[in-house]
Protein backbone atom coordinates (compact mmCIF):
# COMPACT_ATOMS: atom_id res chain seq x y z
CA UNK A 1 0.00 0.00 0.00
CA UNK A 2 1.65 3.85 -0.83
CA UNK A 3 2.04 6.27 1.71
CA UNK A 4 -1.47 7.93 0.54
CA UNK A 5 -3.36 4.63 1.25
CA UNK A 6 -1.80 4.45 4.26
CA UNK A 7 -2.43 7.68 5.60
CA UNK A 8 -6.24 7.56 5.05
CA UNK A 9 -6.46 4.10 6.71
CA UNK A 10 -5.04 5.87 9.62
CA UNK A 11 -7.58 8.89 9.51
CA UNK A 12 -10.47 6.69 9.48
CA UNK A 13 -9.29 4.06 12.81
CA UNK A 14 -8.67 7.87 15.02
CA UNK A 15 -12.14 9.02 13.90
CA UNK A 16 -14.05 5.43 14.93
CA UNK A 17 -12.12 5.69 17.86
CA UNK A 18 -12.98 9.24 18.75
CA UNK A 19 -17.15 8.16 18.33
CA UNK A 20 -16.69 5.18 20.25
CA UNK A 21 -15.43 7.39 23.34
CA UNK A 22 -18.46 9.77 22.45
CA UNK A 23 -20.79 7.89 22.51
CA UNK A 24 -19.80 6.54 26.12
CA UNK A 25 -21.13 9.98 27.44
CA UNK A 26 -24.23 10.52 24.81
CA UNK A 27 -27.09 8.44 26.70
CA UNK A 28 -29.12 6.45 24.25
CA UNK A 29 -32.61 7.21 23.42
CA UNK A 30 -35.23 6.84 26.16
CA UNK A 31 -31.79 6.61 28.58
CA UNK A 32 -31.91 9.08 32.09
CA UNK A 33 -29.20 11.15 31.95
CA UNK A 34 -27.76 10.82 35.96
CA UNK A 35 -26.25 14.17 37.22
CA UNK A 36 -22.85 14.05 38.53
CA UNK A 37 -22.07 15.42 41.92
CA UNK A 38 -19.76 18.72 41.75
CA UNK A 39 -15.94 17.50 42.42
CA UNK A 40 -15.38 19.15 46.37
CA UNK A 41 -14.09 22.18 46.87
CA UNK A 42 -11.00 22.68 47.64
CA UNK A 43 -9.85 22.73 51.30
CA UNK A 44 -9.01 26.80 52.75
CA UNK A 45 -5.72 27.10 53.48
CA UNK A 46 -5.09 27.21 57.43
CA UNK A 47 -3.28 30.41 58.21
CA UNK A 48 0.31 29.54 60.10
CA UNK A 49 -0.26 29.27 63.85
CA UNK A 50 0.90 32.12 65.89
CA UNK A 51 3.48 30.43 68.42
CA UNK A 52 2.55 29.90 71.44
CA UNK A 53 4.07 32.54 74.14
CA UNK A 54 6.81 30.17 75.81
CA UNK A 55 6.79 29.26 79.53
CA UNK A 56 7.91 30.76 82.68
CA UNK A 57 10.78 27.41 82.67
CA UNK A 58 11.38 28.26 78.95
CA UNK A 59 13.29 31.32 79.87
CA UNK A 60 14.78 33.19 82.57
CA UNK A 61 12.94 34.98 85.16
CA UNK A 62 14.98 38.44 85.79
CA UNK A 63 13.56 39.83 89.17
CA UNK A 64 14.69 43.26 90.45
CA UNK A 65 14.08 44.77 94.08
CA UNK A 66 12.85 47.60 94.83
CA UNK A 67 14.89 50.66 96.10
CA UNK A 68 11.74 52.20 97.60
CA UNK A 69 12.83 53.34 101.31
CA UNK A 70 10.57 54.08 104.10
CA UNK A 71 11.94 55.68 107.40
CA UNK A 72 9.85 56.49 110.21
CA UNK A 73 10.37 59.99 111.61
CA UNK A 74 9.37 61.40 114.92
CA UNK A 75 9.57 64.94 114.97
CA UNK A 76 8.82 66.66 118.80
CA UNK A 77 8.92 70.18 120.14
CA UNK A 78 10.89 70.78 123.23
CA UNK A 79 8.28 69.08 125.55
CA UNK A 80 8.52 66.17 123.59
CA UNK A 81 5.20 66.44 121.93
CA UNK A 82 4.91 65.29 118.43
CA UNK A 83 4.49 68.10 115.82
CA UNK A 84 1.62 67.33 112.87
CA UNK A 85 1.08 69.08 110.01
CA UNK A 86 4.81 69.12 108.58
CA UNK A 87 4.60 68.36 104.36
CA UNK A 88 6.84 66.88 102.12
CA UNK A 89 8.62 70.37 101.18
CA UNK A 90 9.69 70.83 105.02
CA UNK A 91 11.95 67.69 105.12
CA UNK A 92 15.43 67.14 103.58
CA UNK A 93 16.65 63.54 103.10
CA UNK A 94 20.30 62.61 102.55
CA UNK A 95 21.61 59.09 102.06
CA UNK A 96 25.47 58.38 102.16
CA UNK A 97 25.56 62.38 101.49
CA UNK A 98 23.43 62.63 98.70
CA UNK A 99 20.30 64.39 98.72
CA UNK A 100 17.03 62.35 98.01
CA UNK A 101 13.60 63.04 96.36
CA UNK A 102 10.97 62.55 99.21
CA UNK A 103 7.78 60.91 96.90
CA UNK A 104 5.43 60.82 99.68
CA UNK A 105 4.80 60.86 102.98
CA UNK A 106 2.88 57.31 104.40
CA UNK A 107 -0.21 57.69 106.89
CA UNK A 108 1.21 55.87 110.04
CA UNK A 109 -2.77 54.85 110.60
CA UNK A 110 -2.42 53.43 107.72
CA UNK A 111 0.60 50.88 108.36
CA UNK A 112 0.23 48.40 110.69
CA UNK A 113 2.61 47.60 113.75
CA UNK A 114 4.60 44.78 114.88
CA UNK A 115 5.74 45.34 118.08
CA UNK A 116 8.22 43.05 120.09
CA UNK A 117 7.98 43.91 124.14
CA UNK A 118 10.63 42.61 126.05
CA UNK A 119 10.30 42.66 129.60
CA UNK A 120 13.41 41.66 132.37
CA UNK A 121 12.31 39.36 134.72
CA UNK A 122 15.69 38.65 136.57
CA UNK A 123 16.07 39.10 140.44
CA UNK A 124 17.26 42.61 139.94
CA UNK A 125 13.37 44.00 138.93
CA UNK A 126 11.66 41.80 141.32
CA UNK A 127 10.21 44.80 143.16
CA UNK A 128 8.84 46.97 140.34
CA UNK A 129 7.85 43.85 138.15
CA UNK A 130 4.50 43.68 138.30
CA UNK A 131 3.75 47.37 138.04
CA UNK A 132 5.81 47.31 135.10
CA UNK A 133 3.94 44.23 133.48
CA UNK A 134 0.41 45.75 134.34
CA UNK A 135 2.04 49.31 132.86
CA UNK A 136 2.96 47.34 129.73
CA UNK A 137 0.09 45.91 129.27
CA UNK A 138 -2.20 49.13 129.12
CA UNK A 139 -0.02 50.39 126.80
CA UNK A 140 -0.38 47.33 124.29
CA UNK A 141 -4.30 48.19 124.47
CA UNK A 142 -3.81 51.39 124.82
CA UNK A 143 -1.44 51.34 120.67
CA UNK A 144 -2.60 48.49 119.20
CA UNK A 145 -4.91 48.10 116.65
CA UNK A 146 -7.07 45.15 114.91
CA UNK A 147 -4.44 45.04 112.00
CA UNK A 148 -1.57 45.56 114.50
CA UNK A 149 0.43 42.61 116.29
CA UNK A 150 2.39 42.01 119.36
CA UNK A 151 5.31 39.84 121.04
CA UNK A 152 6.25 39.11 124.04
CA UNK A 153 9.73 38.54 125.03
CA UNK A 154 11.32 37.49 128.11
CA UNK A 155 14.57 38.51 129.19
CA UNK A 156 16.46 36.03 131.86
CA UNK A 157 19.35 33.80 132.08
CA UNK A 158 17.99 32.50 128.36
CA UNK A 159 15.98 34.17 126.18
CA UNK A 160 12.24 33.12 126.19
CA UNK A 161 9.69 33.73 123.59
CA UNK A 162 6.39 34.37 125.21
CA UNK A 163 3.23 35.02 123.20
CA UNK A 164 3.84 35.97 119.56
CA UNK A 165 2.23 37.53 116.86
CA UNK A 166 -0.78 38.11 119.01
CA UNK A 167 -3.57 40.69 119.05
CA UNK A 168 -3.63 43.77 121.71
CA UNK A 169 -6.06 41.70 124.27
CA UNK A 170 -4.21 38.37 123.64
CA UNK A 171 -0.69 40.05 124.46
CA UNK A 172 -1.91 41.58 127.52
CA UNK A 173 -3.26 38.70 129.11
CA UNK A 174 0.05 36.95 127.91
CA UNK A 175 2.12 39.82 129.68
CA UNK A 176 -0.01 40.12 132.86
CA UNK A 177 0.62 35.60 133.47
CA UNK A 178 4.22 36.58 134.00
CA UNK A 179 6.09 35.49 137.04
CA UNK A 180 9.64 37.31 138.20
CA UNK A 181 12.67 35.24 138.47
CA UNK A 182 12.51 33.48 142.17
CA UNK A 183 16.49 34.51 142.11
CA UNK A 184 18.93 37.08 141.26
CA UNK A 185 20.43 35.11 138.55
CA UNK A 186 22.62 36.41 135.39
CA UNK A 187 20.47 38.06 132.29
CA UNK A 188 20.70 37.34 129.05
CA UNK A 189 19.60 40.83 127.64
CA UNK A 190 21.78 40.86 124.07
CA UNK A 191 20.77 37.72 123.04
CA UNK A 192 16.72 38.31 123.78
CA UNK A 193 17.17 41.42 121.95
CA UNK A 194 18.84 39.82 119.00
CA UNK A 195 16.09 37.12 119.17
CA UNK A 196 13.26 39.73 119.15
CA UNK A 197 15.07 41.69 116.10
CA UNK A 198 15.30 37.98 114.16
CA UNK A 199 11.92 37.46 115.08
CA UNK A 200 10.48 41.03 113.51
CA UNK A 201 12.65 40.39 110.54
CA UNK A 202 11.19 36.78 109.90
CA UNK A 203 7.81 36.80 110.91
CA UNK A 204 6.50 40.23 110.59
CA UNK A 205 4.20 41.05 107.68
CA UNK A 206 5.61 43.42 104.80
CA UNK A 207 5.53 46.56 105.19
CA UNK A 208 4.44 46.60 108.83
CA UNK A 209 6.38 49.01 110.79
CA UNK A 210 8.68 47.16 113.34
CA UNK A 211 9.34 48.41 117.01
CA UNK A 212 11.11 46.82 119.78
CA UNK A 213 10.14 48.27 123.33
CA UNK A 214 12.40 46.79 126.19
CA UNK A 215 11.84 47.02 129.42
CA UNK A 216 15.12 46.64 131.11
CA UNK A 217 18.50 48.24 133.10
CA UNK A 218 20.14 46.66 129.94
CA UNK A 219 22.65 45.31 132.42
CA UNK A 220 24.10 41.69 130.30
CA UNK A 221 26.36 39.15 131.81
CA UNK A 222 25.30 35.92 130.26
CA UNK A 223 24.72 36.37 126.87
CA UNK A 224 26.59 34.24 124.27
CA UNK A 225 28.79 37.12 123.24
CA UNK A 226 29.59 37.44 126.70
CA UNK A 227 30.59 34.15 128.38
CA UNK A 228 32.86 33.25 125.21
CA UNK A 229 34.82 36.36 125.81
CA UNK A 230 34.92 36.64 129.33
CA UNK A 231 33.39 33.39 131.18
CA UNK A 232 30.54 31.93 132.76
CA UNK A 233 30.68 32.86 135.99
CA UNK A 234 30.96 35.85 138.30
CA UNK A 235 34.42 35.09 139.63
CA UNK A 236 35.55 34.71 135.85
CA UNK A 237 33.89 37.96 134.48
CA UNK A 238 35.07 39.95 137.69
CA UNK A 239 39.00 38.69 137.19
CA UNK A 240 38.83 40.17 133.65
CA UNK A 241 40.34 43.51 133.48
CA UNK A 242 37.87 46.65 133.33
CA UNK A 243 39.09 46.97 129.81
CA UNK A 244 38.63 43.94 128.57
CA UNK A 245 35.35 44.06 129.94
CA UNK A 246 34.60 47.48 128.19
CA UNK A 247 35.98 45.71 124.74
CA UNK A 248 33.58 42.85 124.68
CA UNK A 249 30.75 44.31 125.68
CA UNK A 250 31.46 47.37 123.19
CA UNK A 251 32.08 44.90 120.59
CA UNK A 252 28.59 43.01 121.78
CA UNK A 253 26.53 46.01 121.77
CA UNK A 254 27.80 46.76 118.20
CA UNK A 255 26.43 43.21 116.68
CA UNK A 256 23.35 44.06 118.56
CA UNK A 257 22.90 47.32 117.23
CA UNK A 258 23.54 45.80 113.55
CA UNK A 259 20.58 43.58 114.22
CA UNK A 260 18.09 45.74 114.88
CA UNK A 261 19.12 48.09 112.17
CA UNK A 262 18.42 45.27 109.91
CA UNK A 263 15.35 44.72 111.40
CA UNK A 264 14.73 47.92 110.51
CA UNK A 265 13.20 48.14 113.49
CA UNK A 266 12.75 51.61 115.83
CA UNK A 267 13.96 50.69 119.46
CA UNK A 268 12.58 51.97 122.73
CA UNK A 269 13.70 51.29 126.18
CA UNK A 270 12.34 52.20 129.65
CA UNK A 271 14.61 51.86 132.27
CA UNK A 272 12.99 51.14 135.83
CA UNK A 273 16.17 51.84 137.58
CA UNK A 274 15.53 55.19 137.71
CA UNK A 275 18.79 57.47 139.12
CA UNK A 276 20.47 54.27 140.63
CA UNK A 277 21.76 53.41 137.68
CA UNK A 278 24.32 55.79 138.54
CA UNK A 279 25.45 53.74 141.60
CA UNK A 280 27.83 51.54 139.51
CA UNK A 281 29.51 51.18 136.48
CA UNK A 282 27.74 48.03 135.59
CA UNK A 283 24.09 49.93 135.18
CA UNK A 284 25.75 52.99 134.00
CA UNK A 285 26.94 51.14 131.30
CA UNK A 286 23.78 49.44 130.79
CA UNK A 287 21.76 52.78 130.39
CA UNK A 288 24.74 53.63 127.80
CA UNK A 289 23.73 50.87 125.67
CA UNK A 290 19.99 51.25 125.87
CA UNK A 291 20.75 55.06 124.72
CA UNK A 292 23.23 53.92 121.78
CA UNK A 293 20.50 51.27 120.06
CA UNK A 294 17.53 54.17 120.57
CA UNK A 295 19.38 56.80 119.00
CA UNK A 296 21.01 54.84 116.01
CA UNK A 297 17.21 53.31 115.03
CA UNK A 298 15.45 56.51 115.59
CA UNK A 299 13.77 55.48 119.27
CA UNK A 300 14.19 56.59 122.78
CA UNK A 301 15.74 55.59 125.77
CA UNK A 302 13.49 56.72 128.74
CA UNK A 303 14.41 57.11 132.28
CA UNK A 304 11.47 57.12 134.46
CA UNK A 305 11.98 58.77 137.98
CA UNK A 306 9.36 57.13 139.38
CA UNK A 307 7.01 53.59 139.25
CA UNK A 308 3.65 56.14 138.24
CA UNK A 309 5.62 57.84 136.27
CA UNK A 310 5.56 54.46 133.54
CA UNK A 311 2.15 55.42 132.20
CA UNK A 312 3.07 58.53 131.35
CA UNK A 313 6.36 57.06 129.47
CA UNK A 314 3.93 54.36 127.62
CA UNK A 315 1.81 57.40 126.31
CA UNK A 316 4.07 59.09 125.00
CA UNK A 317 5.68 56.49 123.26
CA UNK A 318 2.12 55.56 122.13
CA UNK A 319 1.58 59.25 120.57
CA UNK A 320 4.78 59.35 118.79
CA UNK A 321 4.28 56.15 116.87
CA UNK A 322 0.73 57.44 115.83
CA UNK A 323 1.65 60.47 114.84
CA UNK A 324 5.40 59.40 112.49
CA UNK A 325 6.10 60.77 109.32
CA UNK A 326 6.47 58.04 106.94
CA UNK A 327 9.26 59.95 104.63
CA UNK A 328 9.47 57.39 101.33
CA UNK A 329 11.85 57.83 98.40
CA UNK A 330 13.35 56.07 95.83
CA UNK A 331 17.37 55.90 96.69
CA UNK A 332 19.70 57.14 94.12
CA UNK A 333 22.86 56.10 96.44
CA UNK A 334 26.00 54.78 94.44
CA UNK A 335 26.83 52.54 97.50
CA UNK A 336 27.10 48.96 95.86
CA UNK A 337 25.87 45.78 97.79
CA UNK A 338 24.28 45.55 101.04
CA UNK A 339 26.50 47.69 102.91
CA UNK A 340 24.81 50.03 105.67
CA UNK A 341 23.52 53.22 104.10
CA UNK A 342 23.61 55.97 106.31
CA UNK A 343 20.29 58.33 106.25
CA UNK A 344 19.96 61.92 107.44
CA UNK A 345 16.68 63.24 107.85
CA UNK A 346 15.96 67.47 109.10
CA UNK A 347 13.70 69.98 108.88
CA UNK A 348 15.76 73.03 107.77
CA UNK A 349 13.17 75.79 108.58
CA UNK A 350 12.13 74.58 112.17
CA UNK A 351 15.86 74.19 113.71
CA UNK A 352 14.11 74.13 117.38
CA UNK A 353 12.29 71.17 116.71
CA UNK A 354 13.54 67.39 117.84
CA UNK A 355 13.87 64.77 114.64
CA UNK A 356 14.31 61.63 115.21
CA UNK A 357 15.31 58.75 112.41
CA UNK A 358 17.39 55.85 112.33
CA UNK A 359 20.99 56.47 111.22
CA UNK A 360 20.40 54.37 108.24
CA UNK A 361 20.00 50.77 107.07
CA UNK A 362 20.81 47.77 105.49
CA UNK A 363 19.34 47.36 101.56
CA UNK A 364 17.66 44.51 101.40
CA UNK A 365 17.83 41.53 98.64
CA UNK A 366 21.31 42.72 97.89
Amino acid sequence: MNREGLGKQFGTALLLAVLSLFCCFVPAAGQKVIDMPPPPPLPTPKPTPTPAPPKDDDFEVIKTDSNLVMIPVSVTDSKGQPIRGLQVADFTVQEDGRLQEIAQIGDPEEVPLSIALLIDVSGSTNTRFDFEKAAAARFLKQVLKPADRASVFIIDRTPVQGTTGATAEAAANGLLSLRPATDRGPTAFFDTVVEAAQYLAEKAPPRHRKVILVISDGVDNFSERIKKAIGTTRQEQDSASALTREKVYGRALTEVQRDVQRADAVFYSINPSGNTMYLNVITKRGQDGLQQISEATGGTAFVPEREEDLDGVFTQIAGELRAQYLLQYYSNSQTAGAQFRRVAVAVPARSELRVRARQGYYPKGK
